[in-house]
């Protein structure tokens, strides 16, 4: 499950890692939810491309988008059969770039799997309040770690008057031991040797691609206990990533816990704005 994630690099770095050719400028979003426009790359005529995508997918069959629900995920398992995706698997395999997601641990020994169902709900069962975690790439020894990309899918829904809307989901596969604790999902992870054969639908095929859709190595995330500020859309601050001072109990499967300082806060803080990204 991801129902909300980060992205904090630099334009600079992002645009780096991926290597597309546009200079987009957007400040850091610490507190991305559905139905926002993401950032995503593609291919278009054979170079890599950013775009601006509404995160929920809309199937191009769709005859009425208020009808139809929200698919922020797509289970890995199923994107090879599934009228929603197979198409999109086939043809429009995207990259989403990302800092880290959030997840949700119901409380007590029931753990993360018991809850999860849920998502990104603040609630748990029988009213016990759900942890929010933060995950993210494991640190390197001066603090520093590049952008992830979450494996994605994007279509273009076209409306009886002309209007067209782009849209993408995360991929999801079955959780690493790491994580199992959290949830029984996680988003998937596309390292940068694989970009390629991600995104070439024209000469990868999509069974061939769905090779990547694998729960990714336990040695590249870190997780750690945040604010349940988190679980209002409005925030997106930089002190929603801040370790939660009483974040000290003990998870059912071992994640390893960031030893992270205190960020400095921003001088300025961008608004909340639901329509754009940036």
């Amino acid at each position: 499950m991801c129902g909300r994630y980060v992205i904090i690099s630099t334009p600079a770095a992002i645009r780096a890692l991926f290597g597309y050719g546009e200079l987009p400028n957007f400040p850091p979003r610490y507190n991305v939810a559905p139905t926002q426009p993401v950032p995503i790359v593609r291919l278009v005529d054979g170079t890599r491309s950013f775009s601006l995508m509404r995160w929920g997918l809309l199937p191009s069959w769709v005859k009425d988008p208020k009808t139809f629900p929200l698919l922020i995920n797509a289970r890995g398992e199923s994107v090879l059969d599934k009228p929603a995706f197979r198409n999109a698997m086939r043809r429009r395999r995207c990259l989403i770039p990302t800092d880290g997601f959030y997840e949700w641990q119901a409380g007590g020994k029931a753990g993360g799997k018991a809850g999860g169902k849920a998502g990104g709900k603040a609630g748990g069962k029988a009213g016990t309040p759900k942890r929010p975690y933060f995950v993210r790439a494991k640190r390197d020894p001066d603090g520093s770690a590049p952008p992830l990309a979450f494996a994605g899918l994007y279509e273009t829904w076209t409306g009886p008057n002309g209007e067209e809307i782009d849209t993408a989901a995360i991929i999801t596969t079955t959780a690493n031991r790491a994580l199992s604790a959290l949830h029984d999902r996680m988003p998937v992870f596309v390292s940068p040797d694989d970009f390629e054969r991600w995104l070439d639908c024209a000469n990868v095929e999509a069974k061939d691609a769905a090779a990547l859709i694998k729960p990714a190595d336990d040695a590249l995330l870190e997780a750690y206990e945040v604010s349940p500020a988190v679980n209002r859309v409005a925030n997106d601050a930089e002190a929603l990533i801040v370790p939660a001072p009483a974040a000290t109990a003990e998870l059912e499967q071992p994640v390893t816990v960031a030893p992270i300082k205190k960020a400095k806060p921003r001088k300025a803080k961008e608004p909340d704005d639901q329509a754009s990204l940036f």
